[in-house]
C-alpha cells in the first residue's frame, strides 16, 4: 500500500513537473492509479476521489461553480482596491532575467544567450581621455574646503559634453551606452563623489531623460541642444518637506487657468510648491518639476475629469515666482538646495510632452527613476569598492603590528575577505543590471541594484574604516576614505531610501511583474463579475494552479536529490554547474513560498513588510549569483578569479537560504511554514557562510598583485602622483613589491637576533655586513621605510 502510493506521487510529481495539460495529465494519473488498484486494491481510495476531482477540473460549468467562482468573490473581497497611481507604477518599466528568477523555472539557454556589456570605440576613448584628465583635475581636499568644484573643473564638465552621456548626438550629445555611463561616473566618483553626483543628475532623473523620452520635437529643440553642451544646468524637483520616498504624496499642485504670458493671455498652469534636496538646483538654470495637476473647470477639454494627478512639466530657474540659489549641507559638498515656487503661471506647452501628458507623470517618473537606479548609485558604489579593493589590501600589507602585517590577522581578514568580494560582486552586478538596460528599463532589477549595491558599499566603507583604524578617522588630503564615508548615507537614502527600497518595492513589483499570472488576475478582478470576466479569471486561475504545482514538483525534486540533476547552461565547467543547480532549487523554493504567501495573506501581505522584504532579499540574492557567475565566465579563468567567485557566490547563496529560511520561521500559519521548510529543506541547511579556509585564501589574496586586483584598478582611477591619497597608498605598495624578497629576509633576521642594531639603520648595515642582504637590497628597503612611514601619518593642521 505504501509503495503503490508513493507512485502515485511519483506519477503526479512527473506530471506537474513536465506541465503536461489538464485533461491529459487527468487521463495519465487515473491510468496510473488504475493499474496500481490491480496490485492492491485499497488503491480504489484514492482512485476514485482522483477521478472525481478530475471531473470537476475539466468540465467547465463544474470548475466554474465549485472551484472558480468561489475563488474569484474570495479574492475580490481580500484584495484591496488598486488605484491609478499604483497601476501605473506597475505598469511601468520591463522585465528581464529576474522574471525566469521569479518563475521558478530559469531558462539557462536564455541566460547563457546574454552577452556581457562592451565599450564602443568612442566610450573606451572618452574614459581613457576626457575621464583622465578630468580626474587629474580634481581634488576632494580642496573640493570640500572650498565647497564647490572650481571654475576650471564646471567649464571642462561642461565643454566636454559630461552632462549629455545620454543625450542623441544629433542634438550635440554623446548618446553613450548605459554600460558605458556606469564605468564614466564609476571612474569619477573614484577620484571624487562630488563631482560624480554633479556629473550623474543631467544624465539620470532629470530634464533630459524625460524630454528624449517624452517631449515634444520643439521641447527636444528648446532645451537638449543646451543641456549637451553644458550651457543648462538641470535639475529635477521631485521631493519635498513631507514627500521623500512616497513621492506620489507630493502636496505641490497645478491648477490649469488662463493668464499672461509674453503680453497675451494663453492657457497654462497656476503653480505652488516647496521642494527640498534637489541636486543642482543651487546653480540650476532649468527645473523640472512634478506636482499634481487639477483642471477645475475642464479647460483641457474633458469637463467630467477634475484630477488629472502627477504631471511633470519644465521651466526655467529665472522665472517668475521660482526661489532658487540656496543650498543644504548634505556632507559631502555638491550642490543640492531647495526650490520654491509662488504664484508660479507657466503656459501649458510647458508640460513635458504637451498637454496630452497631462496626468501621465508618475509612470514617466517610475521608469526614469528605474534606470537611475541602475546606474547611477551602484556606479558610485561600485567605484567605492573597487578603491577600497585597492586601498585596504595595500595598507593591510602596508601596516604590521606584533611584527607581521595586520592583513595577516584572521580578524582583519574576515573583513578584508569582504571587502575584496564585495568589490568582486559590484562589478559583476554593474555588467548584468546594465546589460538589462539595454533591452528596455526593468524596475526590479534596478530596485535590487540600487538597494544591494549601497548597502554592500556601506559594509565595504565599514570595513574599511575597521582595518585602516585611526588614519581613517582623521580628516585631511591624506585619508582615501573619509569622503566615501561620508557618502555612504547620501547613496542609501536618496532615489528611494533604502528600507522602502527593500521593505516594499523589490517583491512588492517583482511578484506583481515577474509572476507570470499574477497581475492579470488583479486586472481581472478589479472588475465587476460577469461572464467574460469569470471565464478570463478561470483561464488564469487554472495556469497559476499548475505553476504551483509544477514548482512544487520542481522543489520536491530537487530538494531530495540536493539538486544534483537539475539542468545548468550548455557548456557550463564544473566550477559554474553546481552553483546554477542550486540556483534552481532556491528558484523553485522562492516560487512556492511567494505563491503560498500571496495565497494565503493575500493583500495583508503588503502590509507584512518583513516577510515580503525577505522574499525579495531571495529573490536579489539568485540575480546577484546570476551576475557572478555571468561576470566569472567572461574573464580569463584562475585560481584567483574562482576563489574570488566561490566566495561572493557562498555569500550569495547563503544570504539567499537564510532569507527564506527566515521567512518560513516566522509565517504566520505555523505548520505551514514548517511544511514548506522540510520541503525546501529535507536535510537541513544546504549552504553555509564563507568558511575559515575560504576566508583566509581572499585575505591573503587581498594583499597580493593579483589578476582581480589588476581588473578592479582599470576601472577606476590610479593616481600617479606620490601626495595624493590613493596614490601615497599606491606608490608605497608597489615600491614594497619590489623589496618585499629583502624585506622578508632582513624582518625575520633581525627578529631572530641573526642581525643586531638598535634602529633601522644599524640593523641594515649589519645585515649587509653579514650577507643577509645585499647593498642594493637595503638601499631599497631604506626607501621604502621611508615611504612606509610617511604613508601611516595622519594630517595636523595649526587650528582649525
Amino acid at each position: 500500500m505504501l509503495l503503490s502510493i508513493v507512485l502515485a506521487l511519483i506519477v503526479l510529481g512527473a506530471l506537474l513537473y513536465y506541465r503536461v495539460t489538464l485533461f491529459a495529465g487527468s487521463v495519465l494519473l487515473l491510468a496510473a492509479l488504475f493499474v496500481l488498484t490491480l496490485f492492491e486494491s485499497a488503491m480504489w481510495w484514492l482512485l476514485l476521489p482522483a477521478a472525481a476531482v478530475a471531473v470537476v477540473l475539466n468540465t467547465e460549468s463544474l470548475r466554474h461553480s465549485v472551484l472558480t467562482r468561489p475563488v474569484y468573490r474570495l479574492l475580490q473581497q481580500a484584495m484591496p482596491p488598486m488605484s491609478d497611481t499604483e497601476r501605473e507604477a506597475l505598469e511601468a518599466g520591463t522585465t528581464w532575467w529576474e522574471k525566469d528568477l521569479f518563475s521558478g523555472r530559469p531558462d539557462w539557454d536564455k541566460f547563457a544567450a546574454i552577452r556581457g556589456p562592451r565599450l564602443s570605440e568612442k566610450e573606451q576613448a572618452f574614459l581613457d581621455n576626457e575621464v583622465e584628465t578630468l580626474c587629474d583635475m580634481l581634488d576632494e581636499w580642496q573640493v570640500y574646503k572650498d565647497r564647490d568644484l572650481g571654475e576650471a573643473t564646471w567649464d571642462y564638465l561642461k565643454k566636454q559634453g559630461f552632462f549629455g552621456l545620454i543625450i542623441p548626438e544629433e542634438y550635440g550629445g554623446r548618446n553613450f551606452s548605459a554600460y558605458a555611463q556606469s564605468r564614466v561616473m564609476s571612474k569619477i566618483a573614484s577620484r571624487s563623489i562630488t563631482a560624480a553626483v554633479t556629473a550623474m543628475v543631467p544624465n539620470s532623473l532629470g530634464p533630459g531623460e524625460l524630454l528624449m523620452k517624452y517631449g515634444t520635437d520643439a521641447q527636444k529643440q528648446r532645451w537638449l541642444p543646451g543641456l549637451a553642451r553644458g550651457e543648462e544646468i538641470p535639475c529635477f524637483g521631485l521631493t519635498g518637506p513631507e514627500a521623500g520616498s512616497d513621492a506620489g504624496a507630493i502636496p505641490d499642485i497645478g491648477i490649469v487657468c488662463r493668464g499672461e504670458y509674453e503680453g497675451e493671455e494663453v492657457l497654462g498652469l497656476r503653480l505652488n510648491f516647496r521642494k527640498r534636496w534637489i541636486t543642482l538646483a543651487p546653480i540650476a538654470t532649468v527645473v523640472g518639476l512634478a506636482f499634481k495637476l487639477r483642471d477645475p473647470d475642464g479647460l483641457l477639454g474633458d469637463p467630467g475629469k477634475r484630477d488629472y494627478g502627477i504631471t511633470c512639466a519644465l521651466l526655467p530657474a529665472d522665472h517668475p515666482g521660482v526661489q532658487i540659489g540656496t543650498r543644504h549641507n548634505p556632507g559631502t559638498p555638491f550642490m543640492n538646495g531647495p526650490i520654491i515656487g509662488r504664484d508660479v503661471f507657466i503656459p501649458i506647452d510647458w508640460i513635458i510632452g504637451g498637454p496630452e501628458m497631462a496626468g501621465k507623470g508618475w509612470r514617466m517618473l517610475i521608469e526614469c527613476l528605474g534606470v537611475g537606479r541602475g546606474i547611477s548609485l551602484p556606479s558610485l558604489a561600485t567605484a567605492s569598492g573597487e578603491v577600497n579593493y585597492l586601498t585596504v589590501g595595500a595598507f593591510s600589507r602596508i601596516r604590521r603590528q606584533f611584527d607581521i602585517e595586520v592583513g595577516k590577522f584572521e580578524g582583519v581578514q574576515e573583513a578584508t575577505a569582504d571587502i575584496a568580494a564585495t568589490a568582486f560582486t559590484l562589478e559583476a552586478m554593474r555588467e548584468l543590471v546594465t546589460r538589462s538596460l539595454e533591452d528596455g528599463a526593468p524596475s526590479v532589477v534596478t530596485a535590487m541594484a540600487k538597494y544591494h549595491a549601497t548597502e554592500m558599499m556601506r559594509r565595504s566603507v565599514n570595513h574599511s574604516m575597521d582595518v585602516v583604524s585611526g588614519r581613517a578617522i582623521q580628516l585631511g588630503p591624506r585619508n582615501f576614505l573619509a569622503f566615501a564615508y561620508r557618502g555612504v548615507p547620501v547613496a542609501i537614502t536618496v532615489e528611494g531610501a533604502n528600507i522602502l527600497t527593500r521593505s516594499l518595492m523589490i517583491f512588492g513589483q517583482g511578484a506583481l511583474r515577474c509572476h507570470p499570472y499574477l497581475f492579470d488576475e488583479m486586472q481581472t478582478l478589479q472588475q465587476p463579475e460577469g461572464a467574460s470576466g469569470l471565464r478570463a479569471f478561470d483561464r488564469l486561475l487554472l495556469r497559476h494552479l499548475g505553476h504551483l504545482g509544477s514548482n512544487l514538483a520542481r522543489l520536491a525534486a530537487f530538494s531530495f536529490t540536493v539538486s544534483r540533476f537539475s539542468p545548468a547552461p550548455a557548456g557550463a565547467d564544473a566550477f559554474s554547474r553546481r552553483w546554477y543547480q542550486h540556483i534552481n532549487h532556491m528558484s523553485a523554493a522562492l516560487a512556492v513560498c511567494a505563491d503560498v504567501a500571496l495565497g494565503v495573506l493575500g493583500g495583508d501581505l503588503k502590509r507584512r513588510e518583513l516577510l515580503s522584504a525577505r522574499l525579495g532579499d531571495v529573490h536579489s540574492q539568485l540575480f546577484i549569483a546570476c551576475s557572478l557567475l555571468k561576470f566569472r565566465d567572461g574573464q580569463h579563468p584562475g585560481r584567483e578569479l574562482d576563489v574570488h567567485a566561490e566566495f561572493a557566490l557562498t555569500q550569495a547563496l547563503y544570504g539567499a537560504q537564510s532569507a527564506l529560511l527566515a521567512f518560513l520561521e516566522n509565517f504566520p500559519v505555523r505548520w505551514l511554514g514548517a511544511l514548506l521548510r522540510f520541503v525546501a529543506f529535507p536535510y537541513g541547511r544546504v549552504h553555509s557562510a564563507p568558511s575559515d579556509e575560504q576566508v583566509r585564501a581572499l585575505g591573503d589574496l587581498i594583499m597580493e598583485p593579483n589578476p582581480v586586483r589588476q581588473l578592479l584598478a582599470s576601472r577606476i582611477y590610479v593616481p600617479g602622483d606620490p601626495e595624493d591619497a590613493v596614490g601615497r597608498v599606491e606608490r608605497t605598495y608597489q615600491t614594497l613589491l619590489q623589496v618585499d624578497d629583502g624585506w622578508q629576509r632582513f624582518l625575520h633576521a633581525w627578529r631572530k637576533g641573526e642581525v643586531g642594531g638598535d634602529d633601522l639603520e644599524a640593523a641594515l648595515a649589519d645585515a649587509v655586513a653579514r650577507e643577509v642582504i645585499s647593498e642594493e637590497a637595503a638601499a631599497g628597503i631604506r626607501q621604502y621605510d621611508a615611504l612606509r612611514f610617511d604613508c601611516l601619518l595622519t594630517d595636523d593642521f595649526d587650528k582649525l
